[in-house]
């Protein structure tokens, strides 16, 4: 932090009437890049060799010179690295089924708030190394996303909870367990009156049947739920809806038409894989779909929207009764709000959805009002959408309840002194419990206080015992999918710090203590239906090994709307002309905080700001002009609740204008990695205020923090990578993707043509169906051991990701389109890398691959310099943790980990395309189209990359390629890349583009 402002403010005016001006389309990453200022045009020039004698730390180059021949000899005296020492002990009888080096896959489930996608997980020798989606689970199809590709490193965090400790110190499982039994003869005397239970949401059915038989045996206990992101607002627009709570399913592959009330249906909440999948099935229909978004701040959903609005919060409900009314849906409401529909969108976008009765969908965001919810399942019941595109069944959770409510009333009872004995099994309520009910100032009237969880947090310094919790991937359990399907979880691994499960626990409390969860887990399947009828042991080894247990969807219910639909009358309130909203909402990447720890997801830029190991106060182009606000600044956001928080400011553009957003999640304490990171947002969270909070005041500081964002990183100097167009124009001028843009011929190249007779790999990349999630970027992260740098490397540049996306802007700087584009290595035929490696460590193979050679490699980046997509990684300083035990089992065995000063860069996984190599050879068959799937590939939730042999007219690659919408970016500078992309089409409605 520095204390004065040392970056130049933004002329964004001036910026506007530029870009009213110009001719045609023009893309731009940043506002640094689009300004051209100074410290953007500092951060480009580092990157080339004119400018290497400009050391960024003022050291001249004559000591840069002799500290290089000083690194180079001693680097010859010892051959480079000093290998670490290793051991090996050979199996006295090795397990069934485990051949050394050919991995196994076990099916299970990764939970999130309390809904489980189905995976796969790839295991070596007992060792869990990567993360795949299951093709049999409802909940991804076989694709992931970027969060559930990363937790294979909270599997082997070394900072996780390790052992059992009372009031700080170590101890043991057994003295926890007298103790316990201590309090429990006490509790069993009174019925359990004193006794509280409060873990996150429970939707496994196993646990659900423990925690209702610990209810019997402690009649006068009581359990609460509560996570920060939970659906309290879904669930309370149901009950105003239906007077019931339900839980909504939707089809996106049927609907023709999508209306977002602020969801981020792509990229979060439960279901969010498949509802990517679903959607870009329907895109690339002959007719394709068409998606409006209504949000305060860009969302993924937003970015790849065919019309987007930005407008804070009531104006959205003001916006969603203004449609409900013009679609006849009967509403009672008082308040007088009323919808000023500057952009033409009302007329047109009903229109559109009652031209696609029973096959559109309206949909509300977690985050949204009670109100907004109720109104989305009336439209749709106007629309004839129920039954089709969406369907109810009863709530996931075992006990559906306001959580919000929950956690205050149990606040009221330890205040009360009524609590005695406090088990928390998961959760962090101690930071991230809303502020205004002081969770931890109550917790300290209850004389027991105990947590179960990964990881010791701020929570656990407010406990008096601490047991560490086994990971998903340590243990048994069953959860359910968003529609309700039953997963049996399996565990992988033995617990790596003999950590115990909320099964142990609530067995501990009825009296089951030591029987194994899978015990518990067979006890109660033997009575369900499901897996009871017929032979139990053959139906528990199917639903185990497929990772789904059929027949256990929640059955529809068909829930009457409530008519006419009552409205509050604050519905819709407007914000006055200098009043500010601030919405409070997860982070893309870290969630609520619990993933703040995994060095992965901190690392990997947010899809629309570009930010990493940071929050910030995210602002309009147009709100930052008015109040005079520069990136990094340091401003004070208030309530009338006197709760202050500062943070740094970022500019977003497509920000709606008034509104302030602030990610959760940041702000800890606890924890090496995530630990200090951020501002603590949670703190402007109350039950009052809710995910926004109206008439917040916003004050200046002299002050600014430095953000690591990468969105200027490997600027490509303003060449057009990225090609668009719409539907329409697309229609009449299929070939758009290649107007302005001529590919040598072929014969124009120095190079040798190398012939390919056999297999000759390929990549093409769908951008219209490309979301920018990074599933794909963190899947290559897992699979290849690529190592994070932290945030002062990232601010020097030196992220190490193989696939950046990078994120355009193009049209209005306060409305503009968002595009996104995956660039790995583009493989180039003629490669320039290739021809100036001094060692050829970067060479051409039989085929097609631009392929490394790492320890070949001395480190002379001239393949950088010379590689005009900017794709190679150069690794600086020995950024992979050698020495921590527990990080080294996670690495996947059949890639290098790569010392300092080589470089690397994306391979096409050739460690895949090598195992199928080796299966074709003993099966005597060719490679099949298909049988190869690069991580990239197989995690991509909408199926944007195709991936196989270009020599074969019958590949998936190979047609994607010889669609008119394929090129290759900057092919004309004859590098004839491998990686060619389809240009992104869009769908607007003529309607309101002519308005």
């Amino acid at each position: 932090m520095t204390n004065e402002l040392s970056r130049k403010s933004l002329d964004l005016p001036a910026l506007r009437t530029r870009l009213s001006e110009v001719q045609g389309p023009e893309y731009w990453r940043s506002l640094d890049e689009l300004a051209q200022t100074e410290e953007f045009r500092e951060l480009v020039e580092r990157e080339f060799p004119e400018q290497a004698d400009t050391m960024p730390d003022e050291m001249s180059r004559r000591r840069f010179v002799q500290l290089m021949g000083a690194s180079l000899a001693f680097g010859g005296l010892v051959n480079c690295t000093i290998q670490p020492a290793e051991h090996i002990v050979p199996f006295v009888r090795a397990p069934e089924n485990m051949i050394p080096g050919k991995p196994l896959f076990y099916a299970t489930a990764a939970p999130l708030g309390g809904v489980g996608t189905g995976v796969l997980v790839e295991s070596h020798m007992g060792r869990p190394t990567k993360i795949e989606g299951n093709p049999h689970h409802p909940g991804s199809l076989g694709s992931s996303d970027a969060i559930t590709q990363a937790r294979i490193l909270e599997l082997y965090d070394p900072d996780r909870a390790q052992v059992v400790k009372n009031a700080g110190h170590i101890s043991t499982w057994g003295n926890f367990v007298t103790q316990l039994n201590q309090q429990l003869d006490v509790q069993r005397l009174k019925g359990g009156s004193g006794l509280r239970i409060l873990t996150e949401t429970i939707t496994s059915p196993t646990l659900g049947h423990q925690l209702s038989g610990l209810l019997d045996a402690f009649p006068e206990a009581e359990w609460h739920q509560y996570e920060p992101t939970n659906g309290d607002s879904s669930r309370d627009g149901a009950l105003q809806a239906f007077g019931e709570p339900v839980n909504t399913i939707y089809a996106f592959d049927k609907a023709k038409v999508v209306l977002s009330l602020d969801s981020d249906f792509l990229f979060s909440g439960a279901g969010n894989v498949r509802h990517a999948r679903d959607y870009a099935t329907a895109r690339r229909d002959a007719k394709p779909n068409r998606l409006y978004a209504v949000e305060g701040h860009p969302s993924v959903t937003g970015s790849v929207a065919d019309h987007r609005l930005a407008l804070d919060g009531g104006q959205i409900e003001a916006f969603a009764m203004a449609l409900a009314s013009a679609l006849g849906v009967e509403m009672d409401s008082s308040s007088a709000s009323s919808f000023a529909d500057e952009a033409g969108w009302l007329p047109a976008l009903a229109a559109d959805l009652r031209r696609n009765k029973g096959a559109s969908v309206v949909i509300a965001g977690e985050q949204q009002s009670p109100a907004v919810h109720a109104i989305a399942h009336a439209i749709n019941e106007a629309l004839g959408n129920v039954g089709r595109t969406v369907r109810y069944t009863a709530p996931l959770e075992v006990e559906s309840v306001n959580q919000q409510d929950s956690i205050a009333r149990l606040v009221a009872d330890m205040n009360a002194e009524r609590v005695e004995v406090l088990l928390i099994l998961g959760g962090n309520p101690v930071y991230n419990a809303p502020a205004d009910l002081d969770f931890a100032g109550a917790m300290e009237k209850v004389p027991f206080r105990a947590q179960l969880h990964l990881f010791e947090n701020e929570t656990t310094a407010r406990c008096h015992w601490h047991v560490p919790e086994s990971h998903f991937l340590e243990s048994w359990s069953d959860i359910r999918a968003y529609d309700g399907m039953v997963t049996i979880m399996q565990p992988l691994i033995e617990p790596l710090y003999n950590g115990r499960s909320a099964h142990e626990m609530i067995g501990l409390l009825v009296g089951q203590s030591g029987q194994p969860t899978l015990t518990t887990l067979r006890k109660y399947w033997e009575q369900q239906p499901a897996l009871a009828a017929g032979s139990f042991d053959a139906n528990w080894k199917t639903a185990v090994h497929d990772g789904v247990v059929r027949d256990t969807r929640l059955p529809d219910r068909h829930p009457k709307l409530r008519k006419p639909l009552r409205i509050p009358a604050t519905a819709g309130q407007q914000l006055g002309d200098e009043e500010l909203e601030l919405q409070l909402r997860p982070d893309p990447s870290i969630w609520d905080g619990r993933f703040a720890n995994n060095g992965w997801l901190q690392e990997t830029p947010r899809p629309i700001t570009k930010l990493t190991w940071d929050n910030a106060a995210l602002v309009s182009p147009a709100t930052a002009d008015r109040l005079g606000l520069s990136n990094e600044q340091i401003v004070r956001l208030s309530t009338d609740a006197a709760t202050t928080v500062s943070a740094p400011v970022w500019i977003v553009p497509g920000q709606a204008e008034k509104v302030v957003t602030l990610h959760l999640g940041y702000g800890q304490t606890a924890g090496r990695v995530g630990g200090g990171n951020g501002v603590d947002a949670y703190e402007m969270l109350t039950g009052e205020n809710g995910w926004n909070v109206r008439g917040v005041s916003l004050s200046k500081t002299f002050e600014t923090s430095p953000l690591a964002s990468t969105q200027d990183h490997h600027s490509m100097e303003g060449r057009g990578l990225v090609r668009h167009a719409d539907l329409d124009h697309y229609r009449k001028n299929p070939n758009f993707a290649h107007d302005g843009f001529h590919e040598p011929a072929d014969d124009f190249s120095l190079y040798p043509k190398r012939p390919y007779e056999g297999n000759q790999w390929g990549m093409a990349i769908d951008l219209t169906a490309c979301i920018g999630c990074n599933a794909c970027s963190v899947a290559c992260q897992a699979e290849n051991n690529i190592p994070i740098v932290g945030k002062e490397e990232v601010l020097n540049g030196r992220e190490m990701s193989w696939i950046r996306i990078d994120r355009y802007y193009t049209d209005d700087l306060d409305d503009p389109t968002i595009l996104h584009q995956p660039v790995p290595c583009q493989q180039c035929e003629t490669a320039p890398c290739e021809v100036v490696c001094p060692v050829t460590a970067t060479s051409h193979s039989e085929e097609g691959l631009n392929d490394m050679v790492y320890n070949r490699c001395v480190g002379t980046r001239y393949c950088s310099n010379n590689c005009p997509y900017k794709v190679r990684r150069f690794n600086w300083h020995q950024y992979a943790d050698r020495e921590s035990p527990s990080l080294k089992l996670g690495r996947n065995p059949d890639v290098t980990i790569r010392a300092r000063g080589v470089m690397e860069k994306c391979t096409y996984c050739t460690q895949r395309i090598n195992a199928a190599r080796i299966e074709s050879k003993k099966s005597g068959s060719p490679i099949a189209d298909g049988q190869i799937e690069t991580a990239c590939q197989q995690a991509c939730p909408t199926q944007a990359i195709a991936f196989g042999n270009i020599n074969d007219a019958d590949s998936e690659v190979s047609k994607w390629k010889s669609s008119p919408l394929n090129y290759g970016i900057l092919a004309e500078l004859n590098t004839r890349p491998r990686t060619t992309y389809l240009a992104r089409v869009k769908n607007p409605n003529p309607d309101i583009t002519k308005a």
